[in-house]
Order: structure tokens, then C-alpha cells, then sequence
């Protein structure tokens, strides 16, 4: 093993935002391998995050995003433990990016448990319908159905849905990530969507119509 420079600790530190002795640590484990101790301490603090997550969080922010063009906006509020973190700057980019993900990829609602039951279930009745219709063997049409069903989790759900910027995370690892990283227990509480003209009837006019109507009000 190499020796373990100061240097390193604080290269680790920098990629992590893991305390000195820690990265000492983890340099130590993984033999000085950079890439192993930031791996090291990921799983470390993702498995920290867990263990925070019954923690009363009712600091935070509320975050807003507006499209460009002013066609779509979204307020979010994101709670932590303290108005320290509240402050802090991965806290907030975390809060804007999720509030831009919302604009872009609609979830209905934060995560599965606060879906309509009923919606639901109408949901998993269409699937076994179009399963049977499809031919599909009766002994495997719930199991088909229970995958449908947790893509629809996925679409309509935010925690679950694909990270816009990082389609190989959902918004909960990233979340997760987030913990991690801070070191306090993070909640996305609720938002709102807003989209231009959603719920009005809009006039629908072709180009020649509009002309036509236009003449006719000279």
C-alpha cells in the first residue's frame, strides 16, 4: 500500500464531503485506491441515510422553476433538519433540479402511497383485461399485471421516476445521495405543477380561419 498523503484525504473530501477521518479511513481500506474510496464511502453513507430517514425534518425550501417562455412553473418544497442546510448550496441545486424535473416530466404525485387506491386498481384492471385479451396464460397475468403496474408507479411517481439530468438514477437515489452527503434527513414534501392554459377549453383556428375572421370585421 502507498503511503496516504494529506493530499489525498483532501481530494477525497472534496469528492465526498465526508469528514477528515473518514476519508482517512476509507484510503486506508481500499489500499489508497481513489475510485474504491469514494465507492467505499458512498455505500457508507447511503446505508447512514436509511437510519436518517425517521428524522423530523420541517426546515427547508421552497423552490420554484419557470420555464423558459413562462409556459410551464412548479413550486416544490424540500424539508431538512436544520436552516443551516437549508442554506447549503447542494441543498439548493438539489431543490432546483428536481423542480426543473417536474416541469419537464409531470409526476402526479411525491410517491406511490399518496395515489388514489381506486385509480390504481382501475389501472390494474385494464391491464389484466388487455393481458387476457392478448392470449396471455391466466397463471401469468397477474404477474404481468404487477409489472405494468410498477412502470405506471414509475411514470406518475417522482420518487421513482428517471432523473432527468441522470437517467441511470431515480429522483429517491439521488435523494438518497443527497442524505448521504449532508449528513441530515431530507424530504420531498409536495409541489405543485402549473402549465399554461391546463383545464381551459382553448379555441382551435386554422391560419385561413383567423384571416377570414379578420376580414370580416373590417
Amino acid at each position: 500500500m502507498g503511503k496516504i498523503t494529506a493530499a489525498d484525504i483532501k481530494n477525497l473530501r472534496a469528492s465526498t464531503g465526508s469528514g477528515m477521518l473518514e476519508c482517512k479511513k476509507a484510503l486506508t481500506e481500499c489500499d489508497g485506491d481513489m475510485e474504491k474510496a469514494i465507492a467505499y464511502l458512498r455505500k457508507k453513507g447511503l446505508a447512514a441515510a436509511s437510519k436518517k430517514a425517521g428524522r423530523i425534518a420541517t426546515e427547508g425550501l421552497v423552490s420554484s422553476y419557470i420555464h423558459a417562455g413562462g409556459q410551464v412553473g412548479v413550486l416544490l418544497e424540500v424539508n431538512c433538519e436544520t436552516d443551516f442546510v437549508a442554506r447549503n448550496e447542494d441543498f439548493q441545486t438539489f431543490c432546483r433540479d428536481v423542480a426543473m424535473h417536474i416541469a419537464a416530466m409531470s409526476p402526479l404525485v411525491v410517491g406511490r402511497e399518496e395515489l388514489n387506491t381506486e385509480l390504481v386498481e382501475k389501472e390494474r384492471e385494464i391491464y389484466r383485461a388487455k393481458a387476457l385479451a392478448d392470449g396471455k396464460p391466466e397463471k401469468i397475468v397477474d404477474r404481468i399485471v404487477d409489472g405494468q403496474v410498477n412502470k405506471y408507479y414509475g411514470d406518475v411517481c417522482l420518487l421513482e421516476q428517471k432523473f432527468v439530468k441522470d437517467d441511470k438514477k431515480t429522483i429517491e437515489m439521488v435523494l438518497k445521495e443527497l442524505v448521504a452527503k449532508i449528513g441530515e434527513n431530507v424530504k420531498i414534501r409536495r409541489f405543485t405543477r402549473y402549465g399554461l392554459g391546463e383545464g381551459l377549453e382553448k379555441k382551435s383556428e386554422n391560419f385561413a380561419e383567423e384571416v377570414a375572421a379578420q376580414i370580416s370585421n373590417r
